[in-house]
């Protein structure tokens, strides 16, 4: 608490003091009494007002401080009103009195957005459940009839349900981890599994070298954010010659997991809005995207402790690297093991 703010909230105390010694002063002189005398008194009212006023600055700015703190180191503010200390003085419980009651009436409110959101959430993986199975036996009426373009539109589909499910658990993905040692090579695997047919379509060449590593994460979430990164690449090759370059860079640490297309490329003032909601690109809204998967596995990348980064030179080539760790740093957070 500054010391003019102090002194600007007590300014009639003090004028009151100040107009109480004028008086006594003209009073006293009134019944003869010396002016040096009167000048003592002054000062020795004056050293007990200095005192006393700066005992109560000391005080206040020393409660000012400790409130200060705790309201810094609260993670969720609406809590408050519940580890304040206790008011002293009239004017602090009126505070204290309207602050608990705001308090409580936003903790109401959150918990309601809570629960509409636990029913939307629970909503949202019941419809994506219920959707993957006609999905599924259209897809395998498209492998039966060899029909690739009902294989590659169910493979669109069952991307965005993917998408729709994971969008839904990002607010607390830690309850859905499940940390252990992988083996990146097969992740990669199954990842280019899932888009074989629009690879033999394309004609496109995909190199993978490397990749025999073990790493320490969630294989499901770390295949969602490998699909992202790949669904991009496969989306903006645009030369004859497609080349999709797939390998590992180890560190003491780390596995670093480097994903490079040939395609069309990012613009520079593009590259920092990549992973960004909803954005697509200045001259990339022909393909239908959604601007939903970057966003996705750049929030899931945070939530895992992975390092997410991506260079592009327009027209040349995009490459994402995701840096993975080779043994647990995952953190068990209070609540996750609920």
């Amino acid at each position: 608490m500054k010391k003019t703010q102090f002194i600007e909230e007590k300014i009639f105390f003090i004028l009151m003091n100040i107009t109480f010694l004028f008086f006594l002063n003209i009073y006293l002189y009134s019944l003869n009494i010396y002016i040096v005398n009167l000048i003592i008194l002054d000062l020795i009212w004056l050293l007990i007002f200095i005192t006393f006023f700066s005992l109560e600055y000391i005080k206040i700015n020393k409660r000012y401080k400790y409130i200060k703190k705790l309201t810094d180191n609260l993670t969720e503010k609406y809590l408050i009103a519940e580890i304040l200390p206790k008011p002293q003085t009239l004017e602090e419980k009126a505070y204290y009195y309207a602050l608990k009651k705001a308090c409580k009436s936003l903790n109401d409110k959150l918990t309601e957005i809570e629960n509409k959101y636990q029913n939307y959430e629970e909503y949202i993986e019941s419809f994506v459940h219920e959707i993957k199975s006609p999905i599924s036996v259209i897809s395998l009426i498209g492998d039966n009839e060899n029909n690739q373009t009902i294989k590659e539109e169910t493979r669109k589909i069952d991307d965005l349900c993917e998408q729709i499910l994971f969008f839904s658990r990002t607010k607390n993905p830690e309850n859905d981890y499940f940390i252990k040692k992988i083996n990146l090579e097969d992740v990669i695997h199954k990842t280019l599994i899932d888009y074989k047919n629009i690879i033999l379509k394309n004609k496109i060449k995909i190199e993978v070298k490397d990749t025999q590593k073990i790493v320490y994460t969630d294989e499901k979430w770390l295949k969602f954010i490998i699909k992202q990164i790949l669904q991009n690449s496969l989306k903006y090759l645009n030369k004859e010659d497609k080349e999709i370059e797939i390998k590992t860079k180890e560190e003491p640490h780390s596995i670093t997991l480097i994903i490079k297309d040939n395609g069309v490329g990012i613009h520079d003032y593009d590259l920092p809005k990549i992973y960004n909601y909803g954005f697509t690109g200045s001259d990339r809204k022909k393909t239908h995207s959604t601007g939903i998967g970057l966003y996705l596995a750049k929030k899931l990348s945070e939530k895992l402790n992975l390092n997410l980064k991506t260079t592009s030179e327009y027209n040349k080539y995009t490459q994402t690297e995701i840096t993975i760790p080779k043994e647990s740093t995952y953190i068990i957070k209070e609540g996750d093991l609920c």
